[in-house]
């Protein structure tokens, strides 16, 4: 690592290192196997393709030469040097909530990088979606700048959790569902949101569609190791894991479970499960005793540490079945932590269940058990896996 140009000191170097970890800038900023912070990443929007940028101290390609203040305009508002707008995939709408003393940790820990020489064209966007002319039109609409001021009457512990979720951590860019133009759905924080593909589950204390029935260990647990006993981390999910919760601090953890326990309308209403008589039903029972109960037990209450549980699971039980129906079509391998290096997997079923089939026995699994939500029909699964062959 080199030294800091600005003469910071260690701690501040490594609280930088930390808060970029809980961040999980390196999403964004790094290819697998590539340079760290190099760029490069590219980030699929519902409007055309962005790319991660450079953020080494690279002078000419990286932010070597942006000053303290501009990176701290960056992070409050979303502007970059000489004032341009940036695009929402760079969540300033979260991190806007970060402090200025957390953000010039951040400069410092960047400023001690690698410098790396890669020049990046960030904006990929098609026209008219690549003219920033509209942005601060999209700013006025979905932008609210400031700073996280805490709860008075709250526990630190709440506070820290909230700043952390709502702020650095940006965990709404992909669970709060968007409106059409992008921007968090108002009054619907973390109430779960489509993504390349899958779906960032519901993760407010909502009972039934939520987390309400996890405990802070078990929250703690997903964070920590990318397993519980209801869920199993994939897709971004699992690479957040990896790169960044696994390695928060413990106390950071529980923070975040406190907040994420207090979240949402703890008794929203349930659906009521469609008849076990219905043909869809029948037809899925039979599929799962067949292909699925070996692993997540008949009653759907998986085993301890290896297969999650089906039975009252937030995935099940969500509005949206993306995530289900991209698992059993593609399969999944949970991510390898410290706290447990061998993850569980499953395999892919594409190969010889039919879209009816997976549709029967994921409406099955969505209904049994305590469980209950809307149907999955062939056209759901046939429409994900052509998209998934074309990738």
């Amino acid at each position: 690592m080199a030294q800091s140009p600005r003469g910071d000191s260690f701690e501040q170097i490594e609280k930088g290192r930390y808060l970029a970890t809980l961040g999980d800038c390196a999403a964004c900023h790094t290819l697998p196997g590539g340079r760290p912070f190099a760029g490069g990443v590219t980030l699929q929007t519902p409007f055309g393709e962005l790319i991660g940028a450079n953020i080494t101290p690279d002078p000419e390609t990286g932010i070597g030469k942006m000053t303290l203040d501009e990176f701290q305009r960056v992070m409050s508002e979303g502007r970059g040097p000489g004032g341009v707008h940036l695009y929402g995939a760079m969540p300033f709408t979260a991190y806007t909530k970060v402090s200025p003393a957390d953000n010039a940790a951040i400069y410092a820990y960047l400023r001690t990088l690698e410098p790396v020489q890669n020049k990046v064209e960030t904006n990929q966007l098609p026209f008219p979606f690549s003219v920033r002319a509209s942005l601060p039109v999209w700013n006025a609409l979905n932008f609210e700048r400031g700073q996280f001021k805490p709860e008075a009457s709250k526990s630190a512990d709440w506070n820290r959790g909230a700043y952390i979720v709502e702020g650095l951590g940006h965990c709404g860019t992909c669970h709060t569902p968007k409106n059409m133009l992008g921007g968090d759905k108002t009054g619907q924080l973390l109430a779960g949101g489509a993504l390349q593909d899958w779906y960032a589950p519901n993760i407010t204390a909502d009972s039934h569609r939520g987390i309400g029935t996890w405990s802070e260990d078990d929250i703690v647990a997903y964070l920590k190791t990318g397993a519980n006993r209801f869920d199993t981390a994939s897709g971004p999910m699992a690479e957040e894991v990896e790169n960044s919760s696994q390695y928060w601090t413990d106390a950071d953890l529980k923070a975040v479970a406190t907040y994420l326990k207090d979240v949402g309308d703890v008794d929203a209403a349930a659906p009521a499960p469609i008849p076990a008589s219905d043909a869809s039903m029948t037809a899925g029972a039979a599929l799962y005793a067949d292909r699925c109960s070996a692993c997540h037990m008949p009653n759907g209450e998986g085993v301890p540490k290896l297969f999650p549980q089906l039975a009252k699971a937030p995935l099940a039980n969500s509005d949206d079945a993306t995530s289900l129906i991209r698992v059993v079509l593609a399969g999944s391998k949970a991510s390898g932590t410290q706290a447990a290096p061998t993850g569980p997997a499953m395999p892919s079923f594409a190969w010889n269940l039919s879209d009816a089939n997976i549709a029967n026995v994921l409406t099955y699994v969505r209904n049994s058990w305590g469980n209950a939500a809307p149907a999955v029909t062939s056209n759901n699964v046939a429409d994900l896996r052509q998209r998934l062959q074309e990738k």
